[in-house]
Parts: C-alpha cells; sequence; structure tokens
C-alpha cells in the first residue's frame, strides 16, 4: 500500500530569524510545521557575521551573531517541527482541495495547507572586487565576511562600503586595531545614523573614494590605490587587512516566479502579512509594506502576525492571537520541567 503524504498545516520557507520564530510561534498555536532550508543549517543570513555583536533585538544584552542563531535554533525547536535541510523551493502549485504541493531543487514533494514565505535576502552572493588579481588574496588577507575579530587586533585595517556591515565592523575593529580607515564611494553613508556618528569620531574616513588598485607581496596584499570619485586624485594607503563590504546580489530563485505582487524591493504583503495569494503570507526581509522595517527584531513581529493570519485562515474561529507563554496550555508540561531544573 502507498504511504500518503504528510500534509502540514504550516510549511515555512527559509530558516533565517522570521522563520526559526514563526516555526516557534506556530507551535504556540498547536499547528503541525515544517522549515525548509536551502542550505544545511538555519540562521540564513546571520551567519554571513557570526562575529558581529547584536544590540537592538528587545530584553537581549549586546550577543554575539552566533550565539543569537543558537539561541533561535534551540527556541524553534521547542514544539518538534519538522526540519528540512539543502532544499531550494522552487515550483508551488495549488490542488483542487485547496492543498499546496511545493517542489524542490532536488524534486522532492511537500504537502501543506499554507505557506510562510521567510526567504530574507534569498541565495545571497558577495559582491568582490572587481580589481584584477583580488582573488589571489582572499585565502589571506582580503575579507568578504569576518569569523575572527582577533586577527585584525594591532593592524592597520581598511575597510571598504557604506552600509550597516561596513560602519559595524568598523567599530567593533577600532578598538583592537592600530589604524582604521574607512572609504565609501558616496559622501553619505546608508547605514543607522547613531553607528555612523560613533565611526567617524573614531577612525579616518575617506568619501566619496573607491579602491582601484591592490599592490601585493606574495600572498598578501601591503598596499592599495584608492581613487577620488569625483577628481580622479589617486592616493596610496599601507594597510595589513582590506574588509569589503559592497553588499551581495540577491537570488530568490522561482519564489518570485508563482504570480505574487511585487513592490521594488519584496514581495507586498498587507497588515496582516497576507500575499496576494491566499493561504500565503510572508514574513522578515522577503516581504515589504508601508511600515515595514528591516531588523531582526521586525522579523519576529512578522513572524507572529503571519502565524496568526495562516491559523485564522485555516479556521476562522480561531482567536486572532496564540495565548501569551505565561497562560498558554501548551507550557504547563514545559514549565513544570523547567522548574525542576
Amino acid at each position: 500500500m502507498t504511504k500518503l503524504p504528510d500534509i502540514y498545516d504550516i510549511t515555512i520557507v527559509g530558516g533565517g530569524p522570521a522563520g526559526m520564530y514563526a516555526a516557534f510561534y506556530s507551535g504556540m498555536r498547536a499547528m503541525q510545521t515544517k522549515i525548509i532550508e536551502a542550505k544545511q543549517e538555519l540562521g540564513g543570513f546571520m551567519r554571513t557575521y557570526p562575529e558581529k555583536l547584536i544590540w537592538d533585538v528587545g530584553g537581549i544584552e549586546p550577543v554575539r551573531c552566533e550565539r543569537l542563531i543558537h539561541s533561535l535554533e534551540i527556541q524553534s525547536r521547542t514544539f518538534e517541527p519538522t526540519i528540512v535541510y539543502g532544499q531550494q523551493v522552487d515550483q508551488m502549485q495549488r490542488r483542487e482541495d485547496g492543498i499546496f504541493v511545493l517542489t524542490t531543487q532536488t524534486g522532492e514533494l511537500h504537502y501543506t495547507r499554507t505557506i510562510i514565505l521567510c526567504a530574507g535576502r534569498g541565495i545571497t552572493q558577495v559582491q568582490k572586487l572587481d580589481i584584477e588579481g583580488a582573488n589571489r588574496y582572499e585565502l589571506t588577507n582580503l575579507h568578504y565576511t569576518i569569523t575572527d575579530l582577533s586577527r585584525f587586533a594591532g593592524k592597520r585595517v581598511l575597510i571598504s562600503g557604506g552600509g550597516n556591515s561596513a560602519v559595524d565592523w568598523a567599530n567593533e575593529i577600532t578598538p583592537i586595531a592600530s589604524e582604521v580607515t574607512v572609504i565609501h564611494r558616496q559622501h553619505q553613508f546608508s547605514a543607522h545614523e547613531l553607528p555612523v556618528a560613533q565611526m567617524k569620531a573614531m577612525v579616518r574616513v575617506m568619501t566619496p573614494y573607491s579602491l582601484s588598485r591592490l599592490y601585493g607581496a606574495g600572498e598578501h596584499i601591503e598596499r592599495v590605490e584608492v581613487t577620488q570619485v569625483e577628481n580622479g586624485e589617486i592616493t596610496q594607503l599601507d594597510i595589513d587587512e582590506i574588509v569589503v563590504c559592497h553588499g551581495y546580489d540577491r537570488d530568490f530563485g522561482q519564489l518570485v516566479q508563482w504570480g505574487l505582487k511585487q513592490d521594488d524591493y519584496g514581495v507586498r504583503v498587507d497588515a496582516r502579512m497576507r500575499t496576494s495569494i491566499p493561504g500565503i503570507f510572508g514574513a522578515g526581509d522577503f516581504i515589504t509594506y508601508g511600515s515595514k522595517f528591516r531588523l531582526i527584531a521586525g522579523a519576529f513581529s512578522d513572524a507572529v502576525l503571519a502565524v496568526n493570519s495562516a491559523k485564522t485562515y485555516l479556521d476562522p474561529s480561531a482567536p486572532n492571537m496564540a495565548g501569551v507563554s505565561s497562560h498558554n496550555a501548551r507550557f504547563f508540561d514545559k514549565n513544570k520541567a523547567f522548574n525542576k531544573l
């Protein structure tokens, strides 16, 4: 006899902060839940900066990103969701009975009553330096991400970029480096105002400048050439390490071909995280709406709204939200076990 496929109440596409918190919250709503993650681990885009300090999550002291990922993953497993790794969702079809069938690049089929798209920034590829010979230094002192801050201790560090990553790394590295210089091809930085002000008070900032040439000895860069964008003036700088933060190219695969209404940055949802296709919801960086803010804290809020909307979509008589954890029956036994520790 052929075994019938499992049909989940909710399938979460993407295992970043929005996806992990959605898995936890859907457990609070007693929904049978699955996460499908394209990579071999949860964490999403946060995996690109494990050493970065995160300050802006409510109720949590400053924490390294890798530690926050670890805590989120533990929380996401509270109600034992099914987690599938290494599968990128491509196709979506809807059966006559309303069940969604998701097909991944591996050919696997997944069946679900609702979908929450938490694809974040998609499959990301770092934007590398378009300078001849740059790739030869990627294993030595040219960095596109940072996994060990200690390597910059006592070093002359050049950071290229104008977004949050460039500014945050400048502020992180400055206390341990001997010298930090930040170059950006525009006059204004796109990062948050306070970190930019902190950076400008501590480091040498050169705008508008761009990297134009690398001078190496063996496998290490020893000097760089930077060019003033407006007048072409060239300056040479002696450096020990370079950090390049020029952003990422985003690839959402076939998700954006499903017929979902889109804006310039993300799939459009309403105030309840509903997309233009009934039964499909969104959360996190993948979606956009009028008051959207792209912070980890915002991803948690999106996830709660999306799960609540999925629950009432399946059962219009259900409450609009789960009971808080201190009064939610799903935590009674867990609280007893926790109190015995």
